[in-house]
C-alpha cells in the first residue's frame, strides 16, 4: 500500500479496527502531497475496457457505479489526472448528482487474467462537451456507438496496488483468443497432415 493512501484511509476507526484484530500497525505518508502515476500505472490504466467507481450521496449512502468502453477510453492526461468521455447510460445520473455534494470518488481497475488489482482515490470534476472541445476530442472515441454527454475528470490522491489474494482469474475473448493461437496453429498443421496423408493413402490404394 502507498504511503499516501494508506494516510487517507487510516481513520481513527480503521485504526481501532486493525489493533483490536491484531493487525500490524502501519505508518502513513510523511506528507499531505498527493500521489503521481508512474510509467507502470499509465500502461495498467491504458489496458483497461472497465472500471468501478465509488460515490456516496449527501445522505451518506455509497454507490457503486460500473464505467466500460473501449480498451483504453479511461485516459491518463498527466501523471495526476485521469478523465473519459461520460456516455449516455440509464440516465439516473447517481454518480454525477453525489459528486455536487462531495467530490470524492473510489476507482476500482481490476486485470482478472493476471489477478491485479489498482485502486485509486481522486477528486472527480465534472465539465460540459463544450467547455474544453480538444478534451472533447481527444476523449470522444471514433466509431464507438455511444453518445458522449460529458467530460469527467478524475485529480488524483492516491493510488494502491492491491494484494491479490482471492481475485479470481477470469479472461475476456480477447485473452482468450491470444493464448489459444499456438494450440490453433497446432491443430490446422495436424489437421493438414492428415489431409496429406489421408490423400497419400488414397492414392496407394488405387494403385493397390
Amino acid at each position: 500500500m502507498t504511503r499516501r493512501y494508506l494516510d487517507i484511509a487510516s481513520t481513527p476507526g480503521v485504526i481501532a479496527a486493525r489493533e483490536a484484530n491484531g493487525g500490524v500497525r502501519l505508518r502513513g505518508a510523511a506528507s499531505g502531497e498527493a500521489d503521481r502515476f508512474t510509467p507502470a500505472e499509465v500502461q495498467f490504466i491504458a489496458e483497461r475496457d472497465s472500471f468501478y467507481l465509488a460515490t456516496v450521496s449527501s445522505s451518506g449512502w455509497p454507490y457503486i457505479q460500473h464505467r466500460g468502453g473501449p480498451k483504453g477510453f479511461l485516459k491518463v492526461l498527466d501523471d495526476k489526472t485521469l478523465a473519459f468521455a461520460d456516455f449516455r447510460g440509464n440516465r439516473q445520473y447517481l454518480s454525477i448528482g453525489n459528486v455536487t455534494t462531495d467530490d470524492k470518488t473510489a476507482l476500482f481497475l481490476m486485470d482478472y487474467a493476471n489477478c491485479l488489482r489498482l485502486k485509486i482515490l481522486a477528486h472527480l470534476e465534472v465539465k460540459d462537451l463544450s467547455d474544453d472541445l480538444a478534451l472533447a476530442e481527444k476523449l470522444v472515441l471514433p466509431g464507438y456507438k455511444a453518445i458522449a454527454e460529458r467530460v469527467v475528470l478524475l485529480h488524483l490522491e492516491a493510488y494502491d496496488w492491491n494484494c491479490p489474494q482471492h481475485i479470481t482469474q477470469r479472461f475476456t475473448e480477447e485473452e482468450l483468443s491470444h493464448a489459444l493461437a499456438p494450440i490453433r496453429q497446432r491443430q490446422e498443421a495436424l489437421e493438414s497432415e492428415n489431409r496429406r496423408l489421408r490423400d497419400r493413402l488414397a492414392a496407394y490404394e488405387k494403385r493397390a
